[in-house]
């Protein structure tokens, strides 16, 4: 089943938009434009998740705070921050 965006913003708990949103990604090839919308788009998911999943408050925060960091990434034109080898932005 394909997800859209309508349906991403109407998930209602976390591990529900990050299946919604996994599925949304662009391609690996997608233009950085495609990759900047979203992360943008996720990150206003996450932070409606964090007000109506309040069990998952701060994970979603912490989220739509690392899809605003990628955006910027984009923006900016610096490398993509990945994770270290604790897991650790």
């Amino acid at each position: 089943m394909t997800v859209s965006w309508q349906q991403a913003n109407h998930t209602r708990t976390l591990i529900e938009a990050h299946d919604a949103l996994v599925q949304l990604s662009p391609g690996e090839s997608a233009a950085a434009s495609a990759w900047l919308t979203y992360h943008l788009r996720s990150a206003a998911v996450y932070d409606r998740i964090a007000e109506v999943d309040r069990g998952h408050h701060h994970e979603a925060l912490y989220w739509a705070a690392r899809e605003r960091r990628m955006a910027e990434a984009i923006r900016s034109g610096k490398p993509i921050p990945v994770a270290d080898e604790t897991g650790r932005w």
